[in-house]
């Protein structure tokens, strides 16, 4: 990271092989160092998927950001896999994507990294999805049911369809069920990659598709919805992750709390009224 004035926007691809950062400091030591409190504002690089949460850190850059010192250097990636290693390995400030259950997840396969979650931001209801069928009823015996090959994004597919009564977890299946804990099913379910559910519901009967991957593909206007995920209670939120070392750091929380600002509330409401849905804020 370095600090200076001017905005920019990064690909993957492109950011990741033409940046790695030269300091292994905190954005606050590291601005420090290069003169900070001269008026230049401090770069956060920022990994993000991206619908909604890359639109999310676009605005609080546009609208938001500077007046607080800061700007956002945004990483879009495509899939779930590279933003934790890539936060770990430095070449990010922080990433926001993900739920904390995922990261326990990724935490628990990796556990030489250290990585913290801030707070939740907002969440992103999950919804079972078709092509063809326009109700649960209609689903037919057998229905070839696409889900999340992650192991906590499956769970929360599992409970999903549990509590629509198109599978029955067994009573022991604990609170990140697996195709093991399945005891009844009148549907084939079929585990895929979270970013390839929308384009592979077309050789489906249905899918449980995560929010942002729904919201990228527009199956909220381009496909059936046959149930939405409950919110009230759901502990699947969306938050900032940052080295477990730097999340003291001032500039990192201050994002955070630009994250949890009336305005990005508004935001999210104005632009996925009903799908993305701010949490951790206080009610204007």
């Amino acid at each position: 990271m370095a600090t200076r004035s001017a905005k920019t926007r990064t690909g993957a691809a492109a950011g990741l092989a033409a940046v790695l950062l030269a300091s292994c400091g905190s954005p606050s030591e590291r601005a420090q160092e290069e003169g900070g409190d001269g008026g230049a504002l401090t770069t956060l690089r920022v990994g993000a998927t991206p619908v909604p949460h890359a639109e999310i850190l676009e605005f609080v850059d546009d609208e938001l950001a500077a007046e607080a010192g800061l700007a956002l250097d945004v990483v879009v990636f495509t899939d779930y896999n590279q933003p934790n290693a890539a936060l770990a390995e430095g070449e990010l400030d922080a990433n926001y994507y993900q739920t904390l259950p995922f990261l326990e997840e990724y935490l628990a396969g990796n556990p030489d990294t250290a990585l913290s979650y801030l707070s939740d931001v907002h969440l992103e209801a999950f919804g079972i999805y078709s092509d063809e069928v326009s109700d649960l009823e209609a689903l037919p015996e057998g229905a070839r049911i696409g889900l999340p090959n992650d192991t906590s994004n499956m769970g929360r597919a599992l409970d999903l369809l549990a509590d629509h009564g198109v599978i029955a977890l067994a009573d022991d299946a604990g609170t990140t069920p697996a195709l093991d804990d399945v005891a009844t099913a009148g549907a084939e379910l079929v585990p895929v990659e979270a970013a390839q559910l929308p384009r592979s519901l077309q050789d489906l009967d249905a899918a449980v598709v995560n929010g942002n991957y729904a919201l990228e593909a527009d199956l909220p206007a381009t496909a059936n919805v046959l149930a939405w995920e409950a919110t009230e209670g759901n502990p699947y939120a969306n938050g900032l992750v940052v080295r477990t070392g730097n999340r003291a750091d001032r500039h990192l929380l201050q994002l955070d709390e630009l994250l949890h600002s009336e305005e990005v509330r508004a935001f999210m409401e104005r632009r996925w009224a009903g799908i993305v849905i701010p949490v951790g804020m206080e009610e204007p």
